[in-house]
């Protein structure tokens, strides 16, 4: 043991003397983590956005195999039957916890960007505001019913530009007035524009049809017996399904995608690194090869100088994920960002740097150091003892 930590603090204060290689094997091993780390954070900040915006005792009514909100169209009639079926939760007045919406696609400007990207202008009734874990109003007030006015979420004012409280937009050929924010607590209702059920009907030629209802049920359990009441009512043709599930069916496939993209792009970069640590440790054994040698004379075991070679890999390619670890906390961790949900529209989300991502970067780092040390190591442990008399 003595040896080996002798070999490895030899090998580990020679690094500045190959300050060039050290510097190219640490920035690529930095790269290589930094993608994959970048792509892991966007992917559990969208993960975490989706996953807190659904509630086990709300469910979700669509048309039979629409399967999203884009897809369904559903009567007055249908909201009117809904009302009634056992399960649903009643005010206090015994009128149903219960919102039929509708919305359509606007175009919003990115503020990053400049570009033109999808967001959801949904047509809510009163009862929205009481399906939706919480909610608030941060600043303005609620829309009057009627009026061509916008409740924002504070997604969409992080990310997107002209919709300021106060402010008047155009959206399609309608002119609107912001009187008001919304937060729901980080959730996916924060990348949404809310106005009255009725104005988006009138204004976008919808009729009296509407997309999807919301409705509170007595329990979380509740849904079964409302799932029975459909199945035995004829006039009915609707899927229903708790929000937490339908949520996490509709966008939580991009959380995935998100998290496939990142690993094979990081396990590409992973090559070119192992081949920067790869040439680095064997010029490190070339430049030490009298060294070694006279190591091996004096009784060092090959153990020793292989080992002390590939910790020294090792070391370069956990300074490099360290680097690529602080970087992204730094610049990305918490951030707010945007991407396309499950409805064509964008979901605003942040950054989130968790200790799995970094405990995956280190993983993958180390990975890259142990392949790239591992060949060098041996071949410094064969390094004849006759190399000690060259010059």
């Amino acid at each position: 043991m003595k040896q080996l930590f002798a070999v490895i603090g030899m090998n580990i204060r020679s690094i500045p003397q190959r300050a060039g290689m050290s510097i190219a094997t640490i920035t690529s091993v930095a790269f290589m983590v930094a993608v994959l780390l970048g792509f892991l954070a966007m992917a559990n900040g969208f993960e975490k956005t989706v996953n807190g915006s659904g509630s086990d005792d709300v469910a979700v009514f669509l048309r039979g195999g629409s399967q999203a909100e884009l897809n369904s169209v559903l009567a007055r009639e249908d909201a009117r039957l809904i009302e009634v079926a056992p399960g649903i939760a009643t005010d206090e007045n015994g009128d149903a916890i219960l919102s039929a919406e509708l919305y359509v696609i606007v175009d919003g400007i990115k503020r990053s960007s400049q570009t033109e990207a999808n967001l959801p202008l949904r047509g809510v009734q009163a009862s929205a505001t009481d399906l939706r874990q919480n909610f608030a109003v941060t600043s303005g007030r609620m829309f009057e019913p009627g009026a061509a006015e916008l409740l924002v979420g504070e997604g969409v004012i992080r990310e997107f530009e002209g919709f300021d409280l106060g402010q008047t937009i155009r959206l399609g050929n309608n002119t609107w007035t912001v009187v008001g924010t919304f937060s729901t607590g980080g959730s996916v209702f924060d990348s949404e524009i809310w106005t009255d059920l009725g104005v988006v009907q009138n204004l976008y030629q919808r009729g009296s049809s509407v997309q999807s209802i919301r409705a509170r049920l007595t329990s979380p359990d509740a849904i079964e017996q409302v799932r029975t009441y459909i199945e035995g009512e004829d006039r009915l043709n609707l899927d229903v399904t708790s929000e937490r599930e339908y949520f996490a069916d509709s966008a939580g496939g991009i959380a995935t995608l998100l998290k496939w993209v990142g690993w094979p792009l990081s396990i590409v970069m992973a090559i070119g690194a192992f081949a920067g640590a790869w040439n680095t440790m064997y010029s490190s054994v070339d430049s030490r090869t009298r060294e070694i040698a006279t190591l091996r004379t004096i009784g060092f075991s090959g153990f020793t100088a292989f080992m002390g070679t590939l910790i020294e890999s090792l070391v370069l390619a956990l300074l490099g994920g360290a680097l690529a670890i602080l970087v992204i906390y730094v610049l990305f961790n918490g951030n707010s960002a945007s991407t396309l949900g499950g409805g064509f529209t964008q979901i605003v989300f942040s950054f989130q740097v968790t200790m799995g991502s970094v405990i995956s970067g280190l993983v993958l780092a180390l990975a890259v150091g142990f392949l790239g040390g591992v060949i060098p190591g041996l071949r410094a442990a064969n390094v004849p003892l006759l190399a000690v008399h060259q010059n």
